[in-house]
């Protein structure tokens, strides 16, 4: 079978990203153990997405232009040389804020180059079938949530409580094991084409973007999608504490039960999508969570949110897939890296709007309009992503 060939991509991404779940814990607890500045500590979550904001369309441009394999392969011995650094930099005590700080964002910057290049080379090596693409991608980010949302974090809580360089020398092991891996990949060219000026090549991906409809359409969608589910997510931990009355201690449980429903639909991505297009997939992502955090909102009921904090996980797997899946069918080969970059930029700012609104709408009408304006929001976008003309 020829998924089989993307097999070595798979098991180093089931590392790295467990690696990142453990460093997504441990650095702003190490953060928060070296200052007890908010604004300092949160400089640290700040750094995991600034270097998408700055760095992601370069890099896609790039990407597109190098060797995939051997990005990605440059990519983990970079963040495992820069987390090597910072463990030793913890155990002779030399670490400090601006150090993390500048850990973080070397890693987020590599990040960009490999994950435009990971999700380049999954066509390239699979072909561009719809039914294939949804196999390779539902496993893809069912062991991303696992590795990232199950796995990692209470990993990295519990290996900072043994030892503070823990967790940090972890997640270097991991990052050289992947690359590893990555080495067994078979060999995916450069995509071709003109080396043209960055910002040229850059404007040529996003054209591609806008002109194709489905695309557009799934950009769109995303981004509303994105801006939903961080308006609520922003804080559900005080609607979780404060009207699920949900223990400090269990809060992290719940959660846990979300990853595992996007783990399930990540898992059997392929058979429930088969008979729908992306679009379609897009949209049945928009209604479960339009569902989910309506019915959180209306029973405040701690059990029935755990249901569909699941359901909700699902359509994170499945708009994952669908969006994945397009970008790999619908755009050529030497365009793929940078129309993989445009979409994150478009989503992480989105994310960040939501985030922003969210906190805003809970602190003028209440924790549960917020929850309310989510699902409203992406009740509107699956209407919107529908595709009701056949073409």
């Amino acid at each position: 079978m020829s998924t089989r060939r993307v097999a070595p991509l798979l098991a180093s991404t089931a590392i790295s990203v467990t690696g990142d779940g453990i460093f997504i814990a441990a650095a702003p607890l190490l953060a928060a153990a070296l200052t007890r500045n908010p604004v300092a500590v949160s400089t640290v979550t700040a750094g995991f997405y600034i270097p998408w904001l700055l760095f992601g369309l370069p890099a896609g441009a790039l990407v597109d232009r190098w060797p995939r394999r051997a990005v990605m392969v440059a990519s983990d011995l970079v963040r495992g040389c820069v987390l090597a650094g910072l463990t030793a930099a913890v155990l002779l005590h030399l670490v400090s804020v601006p150090v993390l700080v500048a850990t973080v964002a070397c890693v987020g910057t590599a990040q960009c180059f490999f994950d435009s290049a990971a999700q380049a080379c999954i066509p390239a090596l699979v072909g561009r079938d719809k039914d294939k693409l949804a196999h390779v991608n539902g496993r893809f980010w069912a062991l991303d949530t696992v590795g990232r949302g199950l796995a990692g974090p209470p990993l990295g809580s519990a290996a900072f409580a043994v030892n503070r360089a823990l967790p940090f020398a972890a997640d270097a092991a991991s990052f050289f094991v992947s690359a590893t891996l990555v080495r067994n990949l078979p060999h995916v060219p450069a995509a071709g084409g003109p080396h043209e000026k960055i910002r040229t090549a850059i404007r040529a991906g996003l054209h591609h973007l806008v002109e194709t409809r489905d695309l557009r359409v799934l950009a769109l969608s995303m981004g509303a999608y994105n801006f939903a589910y961080n308006a609520s997510m922003a804080i559900f931990v005080l609607y979780a504490r404060e009207i699920l009355g949900v223990p400090a201690a269990a809060y992290g449980v719940l959660l846990a039960v979300g990853a595992v429903g996007g783990v399930v639909a990540g898992w059997r991505a392929r058979p429930w999508t088969r008979s729908l297009s992306y679009r379609q997939t897009m949209t049945a992502a928009c209604a479960a969570q339009a569902v989910a955090w309506a019915g959180i909102a209306i029973t405040a009921n701690v059990w029935i949110a755990g249901v569909l904090l699941a359901v909700s996980g699902a359509g994170a797997s499945l708009s994952s897939v669908a969006v994945g899946s397009a970008r790999q069918a619908l755009t050529p080969d030497a365009l793929l890296g940078r129309v993989v970059s445009a979409f994150r930029l478009f989503g992480l700012g989105a994310a960040g709007l939501g985030a922003l609104v969210g906190g805003a709408t809970a602190s003028l009408y209440g924790l549960t309009a917020s929850l309310i304006l989510s699902a409203t929001v992406l009740a509107v976008a699956a209407l919107l992503t529908w595709p009701f003309v056949r073409r």
